[in-house]
């Protein structure tokens, strides 16, 4: 079904600039830097635990330096997901380190960015029955959280009724105030030495999100209450704090991988990325990589530079790549304009003792005063704003939040922030200093049109608390990244979409004085970093459910089972309003009841990945920084992207069919037999081979083609569609997409 009308043709060939920042400054010759090294395993080390590893490393660092620094060079060592160490080097160093035996590859690091009490029941999750019952919450297995740390003592890390940690359980706190049974662990990665404590908030948000334990009562602001719970409620957390005040580097986020996986977590949650880039240069693809070889899935935030078109992050196919969309509650706020018109919108701050009279209703934004339009900064110093309710547009490279203080730091009583036109229909509930209410691009231009028709307009807004039933939920929200993937375009990405708007959950306490109130313990904030964390609590359900399932196989489940419908039957929808395609939701918005049993899954050991990464044209060097063993593309036969055994398909198709293989296995019930429905867009003709496939036991593998094929007079240059699998209780879903040539 075709959604939007789109030259994907034109999207694959499209550069992008994205919201998460990449430092890369000039290389000084004698200034120190932190390298990223890669080297070959060491002959004779069967285990790369030994201690001798250590001294190999520093076989590669320089003996005699001119520069006097009592600093150390060695600033990570890294053991279990790769073979290599983060070091202070200068160019110089770098380039003699080159000509040493076992040297693959260094390079700068990179500096990345960061990326409930109600949506465990948006997703279907109920205390006592069903899929949290059958998982047990998740109970037994460890999800590591790489974040800004953890709030030692907050209710959602209560550890009552938890176990202790598994026996395979090796890691350590370094914040003993912070650690019981629930977080069993704490460390530092960012910083050596210095407290994982949680200054900023996002990873007390996020860790809470995924396992957190169950609050009654919580709220911000007085909004939002009921029983707040993470998706995995019985699970551990292990907590690496890896971003600090200069963000957030790749050196340390891959030595948290490294510890993670050495300390014996199941789950990786990373709600942070960067900008898109070749996987053996990609910091968190290559520590990804090593931890599927340890059974460990990643989860890993899109990235929030949506609705641009190819402005992913995380894009490799072993990590699971989150996008966000909305649940169907708002914090109400609605506008009461002069002509008697409604407009909704939400807020979070709602004060009780707000006056509902009509306040003057004023525009800043003219020709002399262009940055009013954004309420930036200084820009209603001369305007006569006080005791007004002033409208400010989204955008302007101006935060939200700053836009609110701007108006009430100049007298203004209220404030209406309207969306731009790429933000569309996606309204926030956010913490703003003063009565406000964030209304969508259309609301705006009926509160503009309005303005524009009379001299004298007034408005009100009327608080509405928390609303709950609205239709076209979910939504794929406007910030959430875009495919097609860059990296790999013959990749889907996302590969998923699930809560990340206005998500409540634990803060720092208390709140940072938010208006003058005292702290609430529970905050709501937005964007893909809060859609990873429910994903990551939902794949520890289901590997609590499978433990014996692969990293691939728990994708899959998610994947193939996914929803494409919103709660009132139409198919989900953009920020636009227009049906959402494969490169807005991926498979679709997750199912997690319905990926504990899949019926099929679509599995991928990690040696599968070789032929595909030859196949991107990677050389030898390049494969084998990512794979961490030597590779020789020569003898690996190399396959393109859409071979590779993916739950989805996204292909070129020329005047010549494409024939592709897919393998399924059986995890379902026994003696099964599955038959194919297609559902293919006009213009192009979708074969599956056989029809029917039969499974006497589990575990069955069986093999499917799929060949695809232009019709004569097709005008249409991007179309998609889908086929499933279908048996008694199974649907097994995966969704194709074709650029025509």
């Amino acid at each position: 079904m075709l959604g939007k009308n789109m030259n994907m043709a034109v999207a694959y060939l499209i550069t992008f600039t994205t919201l998460f920042c990449i430092t890369a400054a000039a290389p000084v010759e004698n200034a120190l830097k932190t390298y990223l090294v890669f080297v070959e395993k060491p002959h004779g080390l069967d285990s790369l635990e030994s201690e001798n590893l250590d001294s190999y490393y520093q076989q590669f660092l320089p003996v005699t330096t001119e520069l006097s620094s009592d600093e150390p060079r060695m600033v990570h060592s890294y053991r279990h997901v790769i073979t290599g160490f983060a070091a202070k080097l200068t160019s110089a160093e770098v380039e003699a380190m080159e000509q040493k035996e076992g040297f693959l590859s260094a390079r700068p690091e990179r500096i990345l960015s960061l990326q409930t009490t109600y949506t465990p029941k948006f997703l279907g999750l109920q205390q006592n029955t069903g899929f949290w019952n059958s998982s047990n919450y998740g109970k037994g297995v460890i999800v590591g959280v790489l974040d800004t740390g953890v709030t030692p003592n907050h209710p959602s890390f209560s550890d009552k009724g938890m176990p202790p940690p598994p026996a395979k359980w090796k890691g350590k706190c370094e914040l003993k105030e912070a650690c019981n049974n629930k977080v069993i662990g704490a460390r530092n990665l960012v910083a050596s030495g210095e407290s994982p404590a949680d200054d900023e908030g996002h990873g007390t948000h996020t860790a809470s999100t995924a396992a957190g334990s169950a609050v009654k009562g919580a709220n911000a602001l007085g909004q939002g209450w009921g029983t707040a719970s993470g998706m995995a409620p019985m699970a551990h957390l292990a907590i690496y704090k890896v971003c600090g005040e200069q963000g957030c580097p790749d050196s340390a986020i891959l030595g948290a991988i490294d510890a993670a996986v050495g300390d014996g977590v199941d789950v990786l949650s990373l709600s942070l990325g960067g900008d898109s880039a070749p996987f053996y240069e990609d910091g968190i693809a290559i520590g990804a990589f090593g931890a599927i070889k340890k059974g460990v899935l990643v989860s890993c935030a899109a990235g929030n530079n949506g609705p641009t078109t190819g402005s992913l992050s995380n894009e490799a196919p072993w990590i699971l790549t989150v996008g966000a969309s909305t649940v169907d509650r708002q914090m109400g706020s609605t506008v009461l304009l002069g002509n008697k018109k409604e407009m909704d919108g939400q807020t979070l701050f709602q004060p009780k003792d707000y006056p509902s009279k009509m306040l003057p209703l004023v525009y800043a934004g003219s020709s002399a005063n262009s940055s009013g339009v954004y309420c930036a900064p200084g820009s209603l110093n001369k305007l006569d704003v006080k005791g007004k309710m002033v409208v400010c547009e989204m955008g302007g490279e101006i935060k939200r939040l700053d836009k609110g203080i701007e108006v009430k730091s100049n007298g203004g009583a209220a404030m209406i922030l309207i969306n731009n036109v790429a933000n569309g229909f996606t309204t926030l509930a956010d913490a703003h200093e003063l009565p406000a209410s964030h209304v969508s691009y259309e609301a705006g231009l009926a509160i503009k049109a309005y303005m524009n028709s009379t001299s004298s307009p007034t408005a009100s807004i009327m608080f509405k608390g928390t609303v709950i039933g609205k239709q076209d939920a979910p939504q794929v929200a406007s910030f959430s990244s875009r495919g097609p993937s860059q990296a790999s375009p013959g990749i889907m990405k996302p590969d998923v979409i699930g809560p990340g708007v206005s998500t409540l959950a634990a803060w720092p306490v208390p709140l940072e004085n938010i208006n003058n109130t005292s702290g609430p313990i529970f905050n709501m904030i937005s964007g893909t970093s809060m859609a990873c964390p429910h994903m990551s609590g939902i794949v520890a359900l289901v590997r609590s459910a499978h433990p014996d399932w692969s990293p691939a196989a728990i994708k899959s489940a998610i994947m193939t089972t996914t929803h494409l419908t919103q709660i009132s039957g139409k198919p989900i929808t953009d920020e636009q309003g227009l049906i959402a395609d494969m490169f807005d939701m991926g498979s679709g918005h997750v199912n997690p009841s319905g990926a504990s049993n899949p019926g099929l899954i679509y599995d991928i050991q990690p040696d599968d990945y070789i032929p595909y990464l030859c196949g991107l044209g990677y050389t030898n060097a390049q494969v084998s920084t990512i794979v961490q063993k030597k590779v020789e593309c020569s003898s690996n036969q190399s396959i393109s992207e859409t071979q590779l055994n993916y739950p989805s398909f996204v292909l070129q198709l020329g005047s010549q069919p494409l024939t592709f293989t897919r393998t399924v296995t059986n995890v379902g019930k026994a003696n099964s037999v599955y038959k194919v429905e297609v559902y293919a867009p006009s213009g192009v003709e979708v074969k599956v081979e056989p029809k029917e496939i039969v499974f006497n036991t589990l575990n069955d593998k069986a093999n499917y083609s799929v060949t695809f094929s232009v019709k004569n007079g097709t005008s249409q240059r991007f179309v998609q569609g889908s086929l499933f699998w279908v048996a008694d209780g199974y649907s097994v879903k995966s969704p194709f997409g074709i650029i025509v040539d």
